[in-house]
């Protein structure tokens, strides 16, 4: 059996349709997305305290020398879609990197500029990324003074030889710290991330580390079987053999491990990787999955508008050297066999999957129609797809498999 191998989900890294060519488009051109209706909005600070090698975002290590110059270009970029924004937004999502890398009165100045510039709903959700070992007393207070609903914290793994082989430089001390000083600061949301099928990790391993954070009582989780991106040094290592990879059928059981142990605890498995208490789902994440419309601003953000997608130029001294909207490297506009096809892979990641007459209208679309509804029928006969009170969704073993009903139908 193949797996279906999954990221964290991040508007840093969105996919493309594979048979798309990102056209590029030179610096400084503004996105034809004028009076623009979004429902979420993406930030990306890429500073790193240590840059792992295993991620492939866009991050580097902060020598604190463009802090200060970095919010201030935010500050220019976030008053832009200003003036092109209709409609409130109803979810921000500030990650990275590590956003509370900056100096707690530079976070201060750059969440009061998003608060300020931008329209909000009534109690919006606001999400910030954090590492353990940078959210302070302070850095907590910066987040509850401006109503940040939601901090989610890299944990990882809460064994010391896992963190090592992750290059992750944290004591598993600091994840208790940071949750603690975020309760205390009134952060009524926490999510951790952890990470599975790590080089050297058991079944008994990973099981601890479930329990290690069920006992920290968070309102949501994040589990993701490790990946070995071709662009990062772990992706190499492993390429040159010196990095074996655990067993597919120990990560199929360590997913399955996490689905029982976070089920019993009381948490719903919402989507593929993620689990949350009554209430508490990440709703910017949802409107991924929704493929709804999004801003993103900072260097290597991604956004989506109507069906427009780019990807802001990764290097932040081409985004600093600019104004305005930031200058943009990938720009896709897909046709509607393609918003179609992106619609199927990231709906049918929700564990509820997708409503019946949702399917039949965009079975309805495009040249490749007849293409989806056999496919379809096949995963449904395949025991990959079923309908459950009038929602295509994927199976257990549908999930286990999901990136081949993905390509499907895309």
């Amino acid at each position: 059996m193949r797996i279906v191998k999954l990221t964290a989900t991040s508007s840093t890294s969105l996919p493309m349709a594979p048979d798309s060519t990102p056209k590029p488009v030179e610096l400084g051109v503004e996105l034809p997305i004028n009076g623009a209706r979004g429902d979420g909005m993406y930030v990306h600070v890429p500073f790193c305290r240590h840059k792992c090698h295993y991620c492939d975002f866009y991050s580097f290590v902060d020598a604190q020398d463009r802090q200060e110059v970095f919010v201030a270009r935010m500050e220019n970029e976030l008053a832009t879609w200003a003036r092109v924004q209709r409609g409130e937004l109803q979810t921000l999502f500030v990650g990275g990197g590590t956003p509370t890398m900056l100096r707690p009165e530079l976070l201060d100045r750059m969440l009061s500029a998003i608060r300020g510039m931008l329209k909000w709903t009534a109690g919006a959700e606001w999400t910030v990324e954090a590492n353990p070992e940078t959210v302070s007393e302070e850095i907590a207070a910066v987040l509850a003074k401006h109503c940040v609903t939601r901090v989610s914290l890299g944990a990882q793994s809460f064994q010391p030889e896992l963190l090592a082989a992750l290059e992750r430089t944290h004591d598993p001390a600091s994840v208790a710290r940071a949750v603690g000083r975020l309760r205390n600061a009134g952060i009524k949301g926490i999510n951790l991330d952890l990470i599975y099928a790590v080089p050297g990790a058991t079944i008994d391993l990973w099981r601890r580390d479930l329990v290690a954070t069920l006992e920290l009582n968070p309102e949501h989780m994040s589990c993701y079987g490790l990946m070995y991106e071709s662009n990062t040094p772990l992706g190499v290592r492993h390429k040159r053999g010196e990095v074996k990879a655990i067993g597919e059928d120990v990560e199929v059981e360590m997913h399955e491990l996490a689905a029982r142990m976070l089920g019993d605890a009381g948490y719903e498995h919402y989507e593929i990787s993620n689990w949350a208490k009554p209430g508490h789902r990440c709703q910017h994440n949802i409107l991924y999955w929704n493929n709804c419309n999004w801003f993103a601003a900072g260097p290597a953000a991604s956004g989506h508008v109507d069906g427009l997608r780019w990807r802001n130029v990764p290097r932040l001294s081409d985004w600093l050297e600019t104004s305005g909207f930031a200058p943009v490297q990938d720009v896709e506009r897909l046709d509607v066999d393609g918003q179609v096809g992106e619609t199927f892979m990231m709906g049918l990641r929700l564990i509820d999957g997708m409503p019946g007459e949702r399917v039949q209208e965009l079975l309805a679309k495009g040249a490749r129609a007849t293409v989806r509804r056999i496919a379809i029928a096949k995963f449904r006969a395949d025991g990959l797809l079923e309908e459950v009170r009038g929602q295509l969704r994927l199976t257990a073993r549908g999930r286990m498999l999901a990136s081949e009903v993905a390509i499907a139908l895309l």
